[in-house]
């Protein structure tokens, strides 16, 4: 069976409606039993040897004809989700019409064993190459199929997930705090500061923090200061300034996302030890109850793209840790969120 290029397109006659396109899910139809092929579609059937040419080229030919950008990693990936049983068709309109208005989308994956009439979609897939960036903001309906430079894909699923909890924390009015360093010291907190709110760490390690003082990070005074909880000699404007002089402009981006979480009665910890800016705790009743966290957070500053390689190394440690990997984005005056998780599909 052969094939002939036309108006972008491959097209085949004999009986290709009903061995490729009914039985398989190739191409779309045309007039009679003739089907159009996307190229990739058509190195596919060259490459199993179920279509003999095209334009007399055999699949090695048509491959290195091919001059589309990309194309040798979106055949990778088209082939790898054929090997693994799925049908799947290119994003766009005369194979899909309904998902040909999605950005960044290069295929639309059906449910294992089903195909396009049947509704229902499980990936729309990107593909990327390992040394292309990524802008955090182009992400978030899509999963990523990356290509490293030996041909292995690794499959990553971006989403939009919206952080609550349950957390409420009664806070106290104008307790006495003292800038220290780079952090501050709470010396006469209640109690529930500490161990309903989880603010700050006692500064005598297991005294009670009401007896010793509590330390706060500069993001928590600040946060704190803003609400009227602590009272800092120069106010707010002084734990801010302190911030700014330690860490400069990333000081701003995390003090908002903080405050943003407590907002949504998320607890927000340092995330040092993982690499990200925050740990979170969804639903915090006391210290001494505290479950493990579900999520590290990273703050990215605006217009931030990835490198699909330290992408990949935030969620293989969260994964790691069995956490979401979940990254704050700036947007306008609101903050958007990204959730990235590695899958098998």
């Amino acid at each position: 069976m052969h094939g002939t290029r036309r108006d972008g397109v491959v097209r085949v006659a004999e009986d290709a409606r009903q061995r490729f396109y009914d039985a398989r899910g190739y191409g779309y139809p045309l007039d009679g039993d003739e089907i159009a092929l996307a190229p990739v579609e058509a190195a596919h059937l060259l490459f199993r040897g179920d279509l003999d040419a095209v334009d007399g080229d055999g699949f090695r030919e048509f491959l290195a004809s091919a001059d589309a950008e990309g194309f040798g990693l979106r055949f990778l990936v088209y082939a790898d989700l054929r090997a693994r049983g799925f049908y799947l068709s290119p994003a766009r309109g005369e194979w899909t019409p309904d998902a040909a208005d999605a950005e960044n989308v290069d295929f639309v994956v059906y449910p294992r064993g089903k195909d396009r009439h049947a509704g229902e979609i499980a990936y729309r897939i990107r593909v990327v190459g390992e040394r292309e960036r990524l802008p955090a903001s182009s992400l978030g309906d899509c999963t990523l199929a990356i290509v490293d430079e030996e041909s292995e894909i690794t499959y990553f699923e971006t989403s939009r997930p919206d952080p609550s909890g349950s957390t409420t924390v009664d806070l106290p009015e104008g307790v006495p705090t003292a800038l220290f360093d780079d952090r501050a010291i709470c010396w006469e907190p209640p109690t529930r500061l500490h161990e309903s709110g989880f603010y700050g760490q006692p500064l005598a390690g297991r005294e009670p923090a009401d007896e010793q003082g509590l330390q706060l990070s500069l993001v928590e005074a600040a946060q704190l200061s803003a609400a009227g909880a602590i009272d800092v000699p120069g106010g707010y404007d002084a734990v801010v300034e302190r911030g700014r002089a330690v860490e400069g402009e990333r000081f701003d981006r995390r003090l908002r996302t903080y405050a943003v979480l407590r907002d949504r009665g998320v607890v927000p910890k340092t995330g040092f030890k993982f690499g990200a800016d925050f740990r979170t705790y969804a639903d915090v009743e006391s210290v001494e109850q505290l479950s493990h966290s579900e999520r590290l957070v990273r703050v990215l500053p605006p217009g931030y793209a990835f490198a699909p390689r330290d992408l990949s190394l935030d969620v293989r440690l969260a994964h790691g840790v069995r956490k979401e990997m979940v990254f704050a984005l700036p947007d306008g005056d609101e903050l958007a969120w990204l959730g990235v998780g590695r899958i098998t599909p």
